[in-house]
């Protein structure tokens, strides 16, 4: 692995996995915060960025919100950009976010983490608006998360997909693994992508994505990381038991 001048991590999975934290995470970040500028990305979206610093904190973390890179935050901006109105196919306690770029005659259907109202009739009503020709965006379109019973929970890819395969659209993603979105993270901390290393438990979006914005990764064997994943053709630039590991990796011991 080259020098590294700053990182990112990914946070469910990684600094914590359910509602336990990762044993050492909280020394680690602060032994580390020592050495680099930090950055903490996340496509979770059916919490809002609130809430995830709050659990952070919780759980004795450090950690500020202005470094923090959620899918939601930059799909409020993707949107305000855009200046266009919005059906969410969201949480009930996230479409809040979206209240004043929500439109009975939307242009583009966001999807994200919907929980519970992946149901028929919210994902129909998001099929008819792009049928109607509205644009469909995903936050996130990951496969699985690590859920607070600690099993495997679906996230909102397959929802993506069949709303895709429905419509005949192609999603645009906002968040990972988005090289935009690792662009943004990276730009934030004054440097270049080839200088910084992803932390990550997703093969796909932490890692690939990651590697095709030019940054390195390092994949975590914590959270939703399962062995058929090293199976992928993906290579990640290092294999980590856990976040913690990074202390040794980098020489910081």
């Amino acid at each position: 692995m080259k020098q590294i001048k700053g990182i990112l991590f990914d946070i469910g999975g990684v600094l914590y996995v359910g509602d336990e934290v990762v044993q050492g995470a909280v020394d680690t970040i602060a032994q580390l915060r020592k050495y680099y500028p930090l950055r903490f990305v996340t496509n979770t979206t059916r919490k809002l960025p609130k809430e995830i610093i709050n659990k952070l904190h919780r759980f004795g973390f450090e950690i500020e919100i202005e470094e923090l890179f959620t899918a939601l935050d930059a799909s409020r901006d993707f949107l305000s950009s855009k200046g266009v109105g919005v059906l969410p196919l969201l949480s009930d306690e996230v479409m809040a976010y979206f209240d004043t770029y929500i439109s009975d005659t939307p242009e583009y259907v966001l999807v994200g983490d919907a929980y519970t109202n992946f149901d028929f009739e919210h994902m129909n009503n998001a099929f008819r608006a792009l049928m109607k020709g509205a644009k469909l965006v995903a936050a996130a379109k990951n496969r699985y998360f690590q859920d607070v019973d600690n099993a495997l929970s679906m996230d909102a890819g397959g929802f993506v997909d069949a709303l895709e395969y429905a419509s005949g659209q192609k999603a645009q993603v906002i968040g990972k693994p988005s090289s935009t979105f690792y662009h943004l993270a990276v730009a934030s901390m004054g440097l270049e992508a080839k200088d910084v290393l992803m932390v990550g438990d997703d093969i796909v979006s932490d890692i690939k994505g990651a590697q095709d914005a030019q940054l390195q990764a390092a994949l975590v064997k914590s959270g939703k990381f399962q062995t058929e994943d090293l199976k992928q053709g993906i290579v990640p630039d290092a294999l980590l038991k856990d976040v913690t590991a990074l202390v040794p990796l980098l020489a910081l011991d």
